[in-house]
Order: C-alpha cells, then structure tokens, then sequence
C-alpha cells in the first residue's frame, strides 16, 4: 500500500501511459554516462540554471537566499531540468501540454526530494573532497619523512643519537639495578618490631 502511494506520486498517467517524474526509476533504461550525468551535480550550465529558477521556484526571491541554500534550489533546479530531459527522452510522443502537464506535478512533488538529494550529493561530494586530502597530507608526510630519513647527513647523525639512546637506557637500567639490590628487602623498623 504505501509502496503503491509513493509511485503515484513518482508518476503521472497520460493517454494510458505511465510516466515516472522520479529520473532515478529510468536507471535500468540508461547508460553509465548518462547516470553519472544525473548524479553529478554541475553538468547543466549556470546561465541555464538561472533562467529557470522562476519556472521551477515562482514563490523564491533568490536575491535574499543564503549561499547555501542557493546552490541547492540551483541543484534542485538541474534536477528538474534533466529528469525534464529524461522523460522527454523516453517519451518522445508527449506533446507540449502534456510535458507541461509533467513540469507541473513534478515542481509541486519532488521539489523536497530533489533539494534533500541535492544536499546529500553536496555532502557526500565534500566528504570525498576531505577524505583526498586528509589521504594526500598523510603521503607527503611520509615522503618528506623518508627522504629524510634516506639523506646523507641523517643517516651520519642517527648512528651517534642511537648509540647515545642504547648506552643512556643500559646507563639507567644497572644504576637502577644496583641501587634496588643494595637496599634490604625488610625496613629496619618492621625487623625490630619482631624481636
């Protein structure tokens, strides 16, 4: 049942045909390149964007948007655009009241999953981002490590600093030795409390 309700919202009948608004239920009927070009945001040109923000967003002033919310109504807004392209694709035969028909019910129903989707791609995108560099610092600093290590006055220093380590620790270990077996394992007020 609720299965059911959810496909009456991702689609719409015309002249018996049922059209899916949802792009990601055509997956199946396209090719890698095609998914990647609906998966990455970016793909649609800026100055198509803006021309349709007021199709997809009459009620936005997007002058008073923050950055952030701007760039996922814009993301929002490419969504529309290429499942418009989609279903155009797979329905050639629409004519243009009924790809009007389409546009409508799709900007009062996907709006929200579109932004939500937009936004998760946003930050999945930043988290791959931060993951590459977070990767990137951790191999220059080995490499700046192990030259280092690899060059000549290292390599003349180290062997002095590891000797003077080895002889400083065998050093404090028979001090500590030697002191520790000096002292009686009794105290000498226990032994006189005994007598």
């Amino acid at each position: 049942m609720r299965v059911d309700r959810r496909l009456q919202r991702d689609s719409i009948k015309l002249s018996g045909k049922t059209i899916f608004l949802n792009p990601f239920l055509y997956w199946r009927r396209f090719d890698s390149n095609t998914d990647r070009w609906l998966r990455e945001p970016g793909q649609i040109g800026e100055d198509q964007i803006i021309l349709n923000r007021t199709r997809f967003y009459p009620e936005l002033d997007w002058n008073y948007l923050e950055e952030e919310d701007r760039k996922i109504k814009d993301g929002a807004v490419e969504m529309f655009l290429k499942s418009l392209d989609l279903i155009n694709t797979f329905h050639p035969d629409l004519s243009s009241g009924q790809l009007l028909e389409v546009e409508r019910k799709m900007a009062v129903t996907k709006k929200l999953a579109f932004e939500r989707w937009v936004e998760k791609s946003f930050r999945r995108k930043s988290n791959l981002q931060l993951q590459e560099r977070q990767r990137f610092a951790r191999e220059r600093f080995l490499r700046e490590w192990n030259e280092w290590f690899n060059l000549e006055t290292t390599q003349k220093a180290l062997l002095p600093f590891v000797v003077i380590c080895v002889l400083s620790m065998f050093g404090g270990w028979s001090f500590g030795f030697s002191s520790n077996s000096c002292t009686p394992y009794f105290s000498s007020t226990e032994t006189t409390g005994m007598n």
